[in-house]
């Protein structure tokens, strides 16, 4: 029994939330890992809409385990905004349901406030990132800069003042550069005592809990945010996100070792989307992304921002296969793809003339990238709520088995609908 690595493996988007709810069925425990409330994702449970940002899904279910992991960083007002709400879905989420690891970096507004800045500096000279503004950067800069506040600091008032004096000299310095107002002792101090006792009831040792629920052999299901072409090291830089998104993140950013993950699988949509700036080589700016946007409802959940769209781009997936360590994929939204007389797939790259088989390095050659098309003929049926392979029309079966030759990988999980039950599964990844 293997324990399960959830991944993006685009530029988000994928449709993971539908993927991690049914997979958190089998699961004992959900566990995220890396980023913040940045990216959200939708859930359809019993009927219910769920829009969780910083939550991991499990929290929707009755007698699963959440796990807010080290990797995360932890905006402690957005937590309560976000519990408030699904309370009045009626879903209670009890210390006893959900774990915040006591060493989670804490995003603050001071981190809101200079993302936004930044934002709209690069703005005016037209080097913007379009980020969320959402303070992820900033908190991730403050806790490799080791002047993080933590989740654990907040049980500890005597030495809390210092923290925050030291976060201050470096936050107030950035604001007096950006011509902004410094940031007061009191007004962070007050930010974080108000909201202090919502947030310790939450606080344990993930890691020791994560390693107790391994050696008792219950399913451990990891959640990932954000995609891994957004991924800081492995994106397209700098338009990526503030944290590793690949698989191996897990292991860190929950204090779980290398051993205790087993099957990887990326969640893969059947064209491409990607939201903000950057390199985008399969990108439809014309009647085909149009339909894509609007079949597909391609505007984020937490941002509304409408999302770019293209065909599939094999050469990119093929690439998060590897670095990612992917066992299978699953695959969504195919059914978006329904009525198209053609589909185009990217196999290829030319890059000055020079035919390549992936996605470079450099923030240059990226832009200079021209996709090299292979088409298929479309299909009349529909795979909309299909539930096996029969109910496929022959063409769309065809194009499920073309992706899985050119990313190397095969579909362990076809998704249909946003229903959850719209679900073909071919390879159970906790079987595995």
């Amino acid at each position: 029994m293997a324990n399960v690595v959830v991944v993006g493996s685009q530029w988000g988007d994928e449709g993971k939330g539908k993927i991690v709810d049914w997979l958190s069925e089998r699961a004992d425990v959900v566990v995220r890992f890396q980023g913040g409330h940045n990216a959200g994702h939708t859930l359809v449970v019993d009927g219910k809409v769920y829009k969780l940002s910083l939550l991991p899904s499990g929290v929707v279910r009755e007698g699963k385990l959440s796990v807010i992991g080290n990797g995360v960083v932890f905006d402690p007002h957005a937590f309560v905004a976000e519990v408030a709400k699904l309370e009045a879905l009626g879903v209670s989420v009890t210390p006893d349901r959900l774990k915040i690891a006591e060493n989670t970096a804490l995003i603050l507004s001071l981190h809101r406030e200079l993302d936004g800045f930044r934002e709209d500096a690069a703005s005016n000279s037209g080097t913007k990132i379009g980020t969320t503004r959402r303070g992820i950067g900033p908190a991730y800069e403050d806790k490799v800069g080791r002047r993080a506040v933590r989740v654990m600091d907040l049980a500890d008032l005597e030495t809390l003042p210092l923290k925050v004096d030291r976060l201050l000299t470096h936050h107030n310095a950035l604001r007096r550069g950006l011509g902004h107002a410094e940031v007061a002792h009191e007004t962070i101090m007050q930010e974080l005592t108000s909201v202090a006792d919502r947030i310790l009831p939450y606080m344990d040792r993930v890691w020791k809990i994560l390693d107790d629920k391994r050696r008792a052999g219950e399913r451990i299901l990891f959640e990932g945010a954000q995609g891994t072409l957004l991924d800081i090291d492995h994106g397209t830089y700098p338009f990526v996100t503030s944290s590793n998104t690949v698989a191996g993140q897990a292991a860190p950013g929950s204090g779980i070792g290398p051993g205790g993950i087993g099957y990887v699988l990326g969640i893969t949509k059947a064209y491409t989307t990607r939201v903000g700036e950057g390199p985008f080589p399969t990108e439809q700016d014309n009647e085909v992304g149009e339909f894509l946007g609007t079949r597909g409802h391609e505007f984020g959940t937490v941002t509304g921002r409408k999302r770019r769209c293209g065909w599939f781009d094999a050469v990119l997936v093929r690439q998060a296969v590897a670095v990612n360590g992917i066992n299978g994929i699953a695959l969504t939204k195919l059914d978006v793809l329904d009525g198209l007389d053609e589909i185009k797939v990217c196999t290829g790259y030319r890059l000055d003339g020079v035919e390549i088989d992936y996605l470079p390095a450099s923030q240059g050659a990226q832009a200079r990238v021209e996709p090299i098309y292979e088409t298929l003929e479309g299909w009349k049926g529909t795979t909309a709520g299909a539930r096996s392979w029969n109910d496929l029309p022959a063409q769309a079966v065809k194009y499920v088995r073309y992706i899985e030759e050119l990313i190397g990988a095969p579909v362990a999980l076809l998704s249909t609908s946003p229903e959850r039950d719209d679900t073909i599964l071919v390879t159970d990844p906790f079987q595995d």
